[in-house]
């Protein structure tokens, strides 16, 4: 999951707004689609008999109900763009936001998911508009022309990531194609987890995921931070500052001190990092996850956004918590 963007305040802008680490989320920043730590996402809606309209599934900010199959959307979320064409409603979506980089065909637009605008989405003629932020205010203007508008805030847990795959299935009409999606999401986690749970070691082992050079990070109270609990992994991140919402910035000397067992690199896309721009780091040459090996890079999108490709993070995570086993 994004271009060059902005360090500091710009990170984090995006982390708590859009994208992907969603930075994966949430899991997981510019064109991070990450998970902040906000309400979680409602409950699924109970899917009608296929092909039944009107629909009424249950937004970030209450009931929506789309009268017809929409054949028009504008997705306003990377992460609800991915979703969105994983759940076979593709064909149906007509533009995306500036930041939706997958799949490739997706038809990007100007549209920014940051401050969007309704008069620039209106355009579109759209009769479904899916969006992750509305700090501009976008869906009571949206409601008010008659246009469904579906909410779908950055996933706090897991379980929110499924909800919303359910319930915009169901408001495009591919219910049952969103289930299998879900199902399959479940099954390859399991399985990734259940792996990497048979390393005797992996339990005693310690991290640091990268949302930018100038150690901008997150706690496990982030999503992207359980997708890492579920590993039995330690977060050196965890309590260094409480007020920074989850998503703390790190002393280079903090970092070194805590000499983690392995170093998630989210920001590869954005700012060039890899192994050895980190073992360039004052002091970082001598950590173990370095001299052994274990700086992971990660796509910049995959580990920030709460959709369908959650799965792919979930295995780098445990092909990175077995070898870190293994060379314990």
């Amino acid at each position: 999951m994004r271009p060059t963007r902005a360090l500091g305040a710009a990170v984090l802008l995006g982390v708590l707004t859009l994208a992907g680490c969603g930075q994966s989320g949430t899991s997981g920043t510019s064109s991070k689609d990450s998970a902040a730590p906000a309400g979680s996402a409602p409950a699924a809606s109970q899917a009608p008999a296929a092909g039944a309209f009107p629909v009424t599934v249950k937004g970030g900010d209450g009931d929506v109900t789309v009268p017809a199959k929409p054949v028009r959307i504008v997705s306003l979320s990377p992460t609800a763009t991915e979703t969105l064409y994983a759940v076979g409603a593709g064909e149906q979506v007509v533009a995306v936001d500036d930041q939706s980089d997958f799949p490739a065909g997706a038809p990007k637009t100007k549209l920014s998911g940051f401050k969007p605008n309704a008069e620039a989405v209106i355009g579109y003629k759209p009769d479904l508009v899916v969006l992750s932020n509305d700090t501009a205010g976008v869906a009571a203007a949206l409601r008010k022309l008659k246009v469904p508008v579906l909410l779908q805030s950055p996933a706090t847990k897991i379980d929110d990531v499924y909800t919303q795959i359910t319930n915009l299935g169901t408001a495009t009409g591919h219910a049952d194609q969103a289930k299998t999606v879900v199902e399959g999401m479940k099954s390859q986690i399991a399985q990734a987890v259940e792996q990497a749970g048979q390393a005797k070691a992996a339990k005693e082992l310690t991290y640091y995921h990268e949302l930018s050079p100038d150690l901008y990070t997150v706690t496990s109270d982030t999503f992207v931070g359980q997708v890492y609990s579920l590993f039995g992994l330690k977060n050196i991140a965890d309590g260094v500052d409480d007020k920074a919402g989850g998503y703390p910035k790190l002393s280079a000397e903090h970092a070194v001190k805590a000499d983690p067992d392995l170093v998630f690199l989210a920001d590869t896309v954005c700012c060039g990092q890899n192994a050895e721009t980190v073992a360039r780091r004052t002091g970082w040459k001598d950590l173990s996850a370095v001299k052994k090996g274990l700086v992971i890079p990660v796509n910049d999108s995959l580990a920030s956004r709460w959709g369908p490709r959650l799965p792919e993070f979930v295995k780098i995570v445990g092909d990175a918590v077995r070898k870190a086993a293994a060379a314990k």
